[in-house]
C-alpha cells in the first residue's frame, strides 16, 4: 500500500487493504524499526500521522528477499 499509495494514514491503509487496525499498527512498527518508514504530521487531523516509505536504495532489494 505504501509503495504505490504515497502518504497514507493508518485508517486509510486499513480501509484500502481490508486489514485490521492492529495488523496495520504492527506492520508500521516493524517498518519503523527497520528504518523503512517515514512519518509526517497530518495537518487535517493532528491526532493522526501520515506514513510512507523512505527513499532508501536498498529497500527494494530487502523487500524482494
Amino acid at each position: 500500500m505504501l509503495e504505490y499509495g504515497g502518504l497514507l494514514t493508518q485508517k486509510e491503509i486499513a480501509e484500502q487493504s481490508y486489514l485490521s487496525p492492529r495488523t496495520i499498527r504492527y506492520a508500521l512498527n516493524r517498518l519503523k524499526d527497520e528504518d523503512f518508514l517515514q512519518e509526517r504530521f497530518y495537518f487535517k487531523d493532528a491526532r493522526q500521522s501520515l506514513y510512507g516509505l523512505k527513499n532508501v536504495p536498498y529497500i527494494n532489494e530487502a523487500l524482494m528477499n
